[in-house]
């Protein structure tokens, strides 16, 4: 979840300095991306 929060702290910061919007787009992107990893780490072994 720090992952996710640094991604989007990036996005913002780079949308702040008027990046290329693929730029942001990926960051929020792999941001997501991010959260579903440590969603899925939290859940319990499938029995």
């Amino acid at each position: 979840m720090g992952l996710a929060g640094l991604l989007a702290g990036g996005a913002i910061a780079f949308r702040g300095q008027q990046a290329p919007k693929w730029l942001i787009i990926s960051f929020w992107f792999l941001a997501a991306m991010a959260l579903v990893a440590a969603y899925l780490l939290t859940l319990g072994p499938a029995e």
